[in-house]
C-alpha cells in the first residue's frame, strides 16, 4: 500500500514540475495553403494536441493562404525568431540547404510507402539534422503528394507535349532544369501569384499536387489536367531555432508528440483527399489523362542527366544516403 501511495506522489510531484516547466505561449504558424487544404487541416489537429497535451497553456494560432508572406519570407521570420512555426514544401530549403533538393528528383519516388520510409528514415533525419545551424528545428515532414501538370493548351501525354508550355515552377534548381530537360519554358514564381499569372495567360500551366489545383481553384483557369507525377512532394514542420531555444524539455517534448501523432493524421487526410480530387476536378470540367507507366520512365531518363548533374554537386554521403534508402523502398 505504501509502495502505491509513493508511486501516486511520485506521478503527481512529476505533473506539477510538467506544469511549472509549460509557460504561457502563442505559437504563430503560418502556411501557403487555404483552411480546407490538408496541410491547415494538420495544423489544425497539431493546434489540438498541443493544448490538450500543454493543458491549454500552449496556443497554435494558423495563418494560412499565405497570410505571413511566401514560402522565403516565412523562412526568413522563422530564421529571425518573429515567427515561430511554418509548414513549407522542402523544395524551398534547397536554397539554404542544398540536399533537400534530393526530394525533388523526378521520376524517383514511386509510391506513398516508399516516400514515407525515405523521409522518415535514415536519409530524411540527415537532412533534418542539417536545419539547426541555419535557424531552424524540424518536427518532421508532411504529406503534399505527387505533383501533376495542368495547363489551357493540350492534355500531357508524353514528354514531347511540354515542348513550348510556359509553366510556373517552384523557384528552385531542380525543377527549372527538369523543365528545361523536357524543352518546356519553366517560369519560376511565387505561389501567391499564380492564378493570376494563369488567369491573365502570362503562363500557360503549372504543377502541383491534385489537392492544391482543386483547393485554389486552377480548374477555372486551366482546362488540362495530366497525371505525370513527376514528383512526390512534402511538407516540413518547422521551428524557428531562435523560439525552440526559449523553450523548457517539457515544452519540446509536447511540440515533438504532437508533431508526431498530427503526422499520421495528416498524411491519411492528404492522401484521401488526392484521390477524391481527381473526381472533382473532371466535375468541374477539367479533362483528366494518365501518364502510361512506360512513358513515365522515358521521362525519367530524359531527365537522368539533369538529377545526375545535381547530385555531384551535392554531399557525396547524403547522395548514397539517398540511393540506398530508395533502393530499399522499390516496389
Amino acid at each position: 500500500m505504501k509502495r502505491l501511495f509513493t508511486l501516486a506522489a511520485l506521478a503527481l510531484s512529476f505533473t506539477a514540475a510538467g506544469a511549472q516547466d509549460i509557460q504561457d505561449r502563442t505559437i504563430k504558424f503560418g502556411h501557403l495553403n487555404n483552411p480546407d487544404h490538408p496541410v491547415s487541416l494538420g495544423t489544425k489537429r497539431f493546434a489540438e494536441l498541443v493544448s490538450a497535451k500543454s493543458g491549454g497553456k500552449l496556443k497554435v494560432q494558423e495563418f494560412p493562404s499565405s497570410q505571413l508572406g511566401n514560402e522565403l519570407q516565412q523562412q526568413s521570420a522563422l530564421q529571425g525568431g518573429v515567427q515561430e512555426m511554418s509548414a513549407p514544401a522542402t523544395t524551398s530549403l534547397a536554397g539554404i540547404v542544398k540536399e533537400f533538393g534530393l526530394i525533388d528528383f523526378p521520376f524517383a519516388v514511386s509510391s506513398y510507402a516508399q516516400a514515407d520510409a525515405l523521409l522518415d528514415g535514415p536519409f530524411g533525419q540527415a537532412l533534418l539534422a542539417r536545419l539547426p545551424e541555419k535557424g531552424l528545428v524540424s518536427l518532421g515532414y508532411w504529406d503534399l503528394g505527387f505533383r501533376n501538370v495542368t495547363n489551357s493548351k493540350r492534355p500531357i501525354t508524353k514528354a514531347e507535349d511540354l515542348d513550348g508550355l510556359k509553366l510556373r515552377v517552384i523557384p528552385n534548381p531542380v525543377f527549372l532544369e527538369t523543365f528545361k530537360a523536357f524543352k518546356a519554358n519553366p517560369v519560376p514564381m511565387p505561389f501567391a501569384e499564380l492564378y493570376g499569372a494563369l488567369e491573365a495567360k502570362a503562363v500557360d500551366g503549372q504543377e502541383n499536387p491534385f489537392a492544391v489545383i482543386l483547393s485554389n481553384k486552377f480548374f477555372e483557369v486551366n482546362k488540362f489536367v495530366s497525371a505525370t507525377q513527376h514528383v512526390y512532394a512534402a511538407n516540413i514542420l518547422l521551428v524557428s531555432k531562435k523560439f525552440w531555444d526559449r523553450l523548457s524539455p517539457v515544452e519540446q517534448k509536447i511540440l515533438h508528440d504532437a508533431a508526431n501523432e498530427a503526422r499520421s493524421y495528416q498524411r491519411q487526410v492528404s492522401r484521401a483527399a488526392a484521390q477524391k480530387a481527381v473526381a472533382e476536378l473532371q466535375a468541374k470540367g477539367m479533362q483528366y489523362n494518365e501518364v502510361s507507366p512506360a512513358e513515365q520512365a522515358r521521362m525519367g531518363a530524359i531527365a537522368k542527366p539533369v538529377t545526375e548533374r545535381f547530385a555531384a554537386s551535392y554531399d557525396p554521403a547524403i547522395v548514397k544516403l539517398y540511393q540506398a534508402e530508395l533502393a530499399k523502398g522499390k516496389p
